[in-house]
């Protein structure tokens, strides 16, 4: 098991490029593959059959190059090169065609697909979302649809996120069970990575906050079709019912760095990628949905429509942890919630149970680590909550928030030990990792003392260690810092 790893000879290593000989051009002497995993040569990972060269494969002329005009390209000056005549006849077509094919449900152009096309291309959100300023464009009496020509149609499919009506079809309609797969889809294809939904009633309506912290205005029901806002509060449609809950994983190698006890801006800047990608998320959540005609309604930024963990918890991505905060079976608590009101349809999805709450009761990681001392030590949650910033009515471990908020001041870059310590925030490397979490999801008769060992070998292995910081600058990381699990979607 501890042998270095070999080719065989020099012969068979000179075969595969390994080896090619000394002033051979790119050459590179290995004595076998560990030498040429740790080389510098191999710092970027790629395949070991990919050799550097001193020029390009393409022949260039630097004499006859010149700088481009950028108004020559195709796509921007096509109208000139064909004519503008057919370029305005073939617009025209195009327009006609998409508009036909939606009403005709052609296969890969229904709205549905159309939806998803226009809500990739557009960055911003559309008019009938609440965003920032809730319903920057919705108020109760818009007046009648604009008038869209089919050339107009043709040459804007992508760039503006139409409604139905603009374009000239009907707009979606879907059983809950359907819409629900649906937004699951598209959300996994702007980059959630987990997904599930609400129904609201007179209980899960009561997570929406009565006020947005951040401008103070009042989050209110009212019977009308339309979102729509005043100076004084947000209006929510009473048909929109429905919530879409989703979570951004969030690196574990950022969020373990840090420096003795003080958590450093690699830490807080695993936390801030996932806001800004979240941003991009719901942007194109609300063009999907406005393109299919619904109402996708956010709130002001952060956290400004509901509580996060709750909805989290109650749509099933996760279960409320010692940290007060949702922590999945797939990715601990090293995720973000998001949240968004719609008047689609959606079948929920229900609350889990993979021994998560359970184990904390024993575990106490958390709140042996936490510099600021302001998670509860006891075993057993509790009904009554620490001060006014925690909502009643759920039985838990309250937090001392003030004090959390204040060790984010003196730290200067904000605080993820607790997610950091905690016992799901690994990568499955091992199967063990994976029985042991089966042993505490599917055996209740498990003793607390057992729970208290898996926590206790969490530290033996090391996976509570902080990590160095400089160390991160020099790693081969994914896409966003994570790797997306498969066999995660919810069902």
């Amino acid at each position: 098991m501890g042998r270095r790893s070999t080719v065989g000879n020099k012969a068979r290593m000179k075969e595969t490029g390994l080896n090619r000989g000394n002033g051979e051009e790119g050459a590179a002497n290995f004595s076998d593959l560990d030498d040429a995993i740790s080389s510098p040569l191999a710092a970027w990972k790629r395949p070991w059959w990919v050799r550097e060269v001193d020029k390009p494969t393409m022949d260039i002329d630097w004499d006859a190059t010149e700088r481009f005009d950028a108004r020559k390209i195709q796509q921007m000056a096509w109208r000139k090169y064909v004519g503008e005549e057919k370029a305005r006849d073939l617009t025209e077509r195009r327009g006609e065609k998409i508009r036909q094919w939606m009403k005709d449900e052609k296969p890969g152009y229904t709205l549905r697909d159309r939806a998803l096309d226009i809500a990739g291309y557009q960055g911003g959100s559309a008019p009938s979302s609440f965003r920032g300023s809730w319903a920057k464009n919705a108020q109760p009496d818009q007046g009648p649809p604009r008038e869209i020509s089919a050339a107009k149609l043709g040459g804007a499919i992508r760039a503006n996120p139409l409604s139905p009506e603009e374009l000239g079809v009907p707009r979606w309609e879907g059983k809950p069970e359907e819409n629900a797969r649906m937004i699951r889809s598209a959300l996994r294809h702007f980059g959630a990575h987990q997904v599930g939904f609400i129904e609201l009633d007179e209980n899960t309506r009561k997570l929406i906050y009565t006020m947005d912290a951040l401008d103070g205005k009042a989050i209110e029901f009212e019977n009308v079709e339309q979102a729509y806002e005043t100076d004084e509060k947000r209006v929510i449609p009473e048909k929109a019912r429905w919530v879409v809950v989703f979570s951004i994983q969030m690196s574990e190698e950022l969020i373990k760095r840090k420096s003795g006890l003080m958590p450093d801006a690699l830490s807080s800047a695993a936390t801030g990628s996932v806001y800004g990608q979240a941003r991009n998320v719901i942007d194109r959540l609300q063009n999907f949905l406005h393109v299919l005609g619904y109402q996708g309604l956010m709130g002001t930024w952060y956290n400004g429509l509901g509580i996060a963990p709750a909805f989290g918890v109650l749509a099933g991505l996760g279960e409320i942890g010692r940290i007060n905060r949702m922590i999945s079976p797939e990715y601990g608590p090293l995720q973000r919630v998001f949240k968004l009101v719609t008047d689609l349809p959606l079948e929920p999805t229900k609350p889990i149970d993979a021994g998560i709450m359970n184990f904390c009761r024993t575990c106490k990681t958390c709140a042996n680590e936490c510099p600021a001392k302001c998670l509860s030590e006891e075993t057993e949650p509790f009904w009554e909550p620490v001060g006014p910033w925690n909502n009643p009515g759920h039985r838990t471990w309250y937090e001392d928030s003030p004090s959390c908020s204040t060790w984010w001041s003196f730290s200067t870059a904000g605080c993820a030990t607790c997610f950091a310590v905690c016992a799901f925030s690994k990568k499955n490397k091992s199967l063990i990792h994976d029985l042991v979490k089966i042993a505490i999801a599917k055996n209740r008769v498990i003793p607390d003392q057992i729970n208290a060992f898996f926590a206790k070998m969490d530290g033996v292995f090391g996976y509570q260690d902080q990590r160095n910081i400089e160390d991160w600058w020099h790693m081969n990381m994914p896409p966003r810092g994570t790797k997306n699990s498969k066999g995660t979607q919810l069902e």
